[in-house]
């Protein structure tokens, strides 16, 4: 410091003894406050609701990228064993206090899973006799393969041979989160599709990615193209994809690090909630997150070296679906990181613009959309868009505004459909599912076996419901869903 004070022109060896005193002062008091607020930071972390069996339990027969199964059977009789040590290690050993009806580890609850005719938390296949095609289906992070299950139930047929791949660290307990990382994820998907390439031979293969599903689908895709003995994928359909997350999510491995050194589990959580939902885990480990980060950033800088080298005019064609507004994923890495670098062969991307209604413009936050504007008017791109939006600020009704690639003229298409009164705009965890569906629909939602969670708004005093009140008002189910469903079983060439 004394060095640095040399510089500082001020006379007077007691002035710069009173300056060098000042600086220390000011230094001890900035650390001061920095320790100050890290302690409160992790007195109010800790303070948060107690860990639970399910957020503590480690289960020994998850796949990991180092265990030695290179076969689709081989995964899932892992997958078998490790649902029975789910049932010994956490659904056995639940307290007394935690046997509640909106519980899904307590059996014979409104939120068991084994309510439902098939327990979607696993894996499942739908296999003709003599397939000639095959579509990998992948969920989200923290989801599990119910949120395929709508769309999987379409594409099944009888020359379609169809996997919903239970992720790794998903579909069991909170806990899988915890150690999982994004290799694991990958391995699994390149064994689902080599089991399906051994099922169909020389017939196209495509896979549909919902959130974290959708970055896999990306990864394998330039997996493919660096290493040729993988099974080619012919069309890629993206819902929703992580494509780009904050870079917030880099940070969390040093409040989980602050955590273990202190011996505070409860740093390791970024959201500690209770499970109530079935097929979607309440609670969220940071590192979910930070995997999720990383597997974006490895994607973004395979894409950058793949388009030096020209290769990806290799890349298959994309069908991506995604709101203009998303509190999980990034809409503008969306289009600057996986679109923009792809060269112009076939690309699309469908987006859902907000309730534009003149009547909810009023209440938006200024500037809810940055860049939809350029999309659709000014910028030549080198993939085709569509907007689902209002015909005009006084109607509900929706027009799809297209704009081919390398065009800067819309044309607009009508779609008789319009948007349902109060909703303002869809959600991250809403496109995959239909207003009829049992669980996350609507009005029109099927009978539920259990929980209904879509339709779920109660009203109250705050810090009463087990279920926060944000979680209640989060659109669950895509009004628009059946437009979606067709593009998809278009592009794709399958289903009914």
């Amino acid at each position: 410091m004394k060095s640095l004070i040399n510089w500082i022109p001020i006379k007077g060896r007691y002035a710069k003894a009173l300056l060098i005193r000042t600086l220390k002062i000011a230094a001890m008091i900035v650390l001061g406050g920095l320790i100050s607020g890290i302690i409160a930071f992790v007195i109010v972390l800790n303070g948060r609701p107690d860990l639970k069996v399910w957020h503590e339990a480690r289960l020994n027969h998850e796949f990991t990228n180092s265990a030695n199964i290179h076969t689709f059977s081989g995964y899932l009789e892992l997958e078998d064993r490790l649902f029975e040590e789910l049932g010994e290690k956490v659904n056995d050993k639940i307290e007394e206090g935690d046997k509640r009806e909106i519980n899904r580890y307590y059996a014979g609850s409104l939120s068991d899973p084994e309510r439902w005719p098939k327990n979607w938390n696993r894996t499942w296949v739908v296999e003709p006799e003599s397939p000639t095609r095959g579509v990998l289906l992948l969920h989200g992070m923290s989801d599990s393969p119910y949120s395929m299950r709508s769309l999987g139930e379409k594409i099944a047929d009888a020359k379609t041979a169809a996997i919903a791949l239970r992720i790794p660290g998903h579909g069991t307990s909170p806990s899988g989160l915890l150690d999982v990382e994004w290799e694991d994820m990958a391995a699994a998907v390149k064994i689902a599709v080599a089991h399906l390439k051994g099922r169909i031979g020389n017939g196209p293969i495509s896979i549909i990615g919902y959130s974290n599903g959708g970055a896999l689908a990306i990864e394998y895709a330039l997996s493919v193209i660096e290493n040729s003995e993988l099974p080619r994928v012919e069309k890629i359909v993206l819902i929703s994809p992580s494509i780009g997350v904050t870079k917030l999510a880099a940070l969390a491995i040093w409040q989980s690090r602050l955590g273990h050194v202190l011996g505070l589990k409860k740093l390791a959580w970024n959201a500690i909630q209770p499970e109530y939902d079935p097929y979607k885990y309440g609670s969220f480990a940071l590192n979910a997150g930070r995997q999720v980060y990383l597997l974006t950033s490895e994607i973004s800088k395979r894409l950058e070296k793949a388009n030096k080298k020209e290769e990806l005019k290799d890349f298959p064609p994309v069908l991506g679906f995604q709101s203009v507004v998303d509190a999980t994923v990034s809409t503008p890495a969306l289009v600057e990181v996986l679109f923009n670098s792809l060269p112009d062969q076939g690309h699309e991307l469908v987006l859902f613009d907000i309730n534009r209604l003149d009547s909810m413009e009023t209440v938006f936050n200024p500037n809810p959309t940055p860049g939809l504007n350029e999309l659709k008017e000014d910028k030549v791109l080198p993939f085709r868009i569509t907007v689902l939006e209002n015909e005009n600020g006084g109607s509900r009704g929706i027009v799809e505004r297209s704009k081919e690639a390398g065009s800067i003229t819309i044309t607009t298409k009508e779609t008789g459909l319009e948007w349902p009164e109060g909703i303002y705009s869809l959600s991250h965890v809403a496109l995959p599912f239909p207003e009829t569906d049992a669980l996350y629909g609507g009005e029109t939602a099927e009978k539920s076996p259990g929980i209904q969670i879509g339709n779920a708004v109660l009203r109250g005093e705050r810090g009463v419901s087990q279920i926060p009140a944000g979680t209640m008002l989060r659109l669950r189910w895509n009004p628009f869903y059946d437009l979606m469903e067709k593009r998809i079983l278009d592009f794709l060439e399958v289903g009914d």
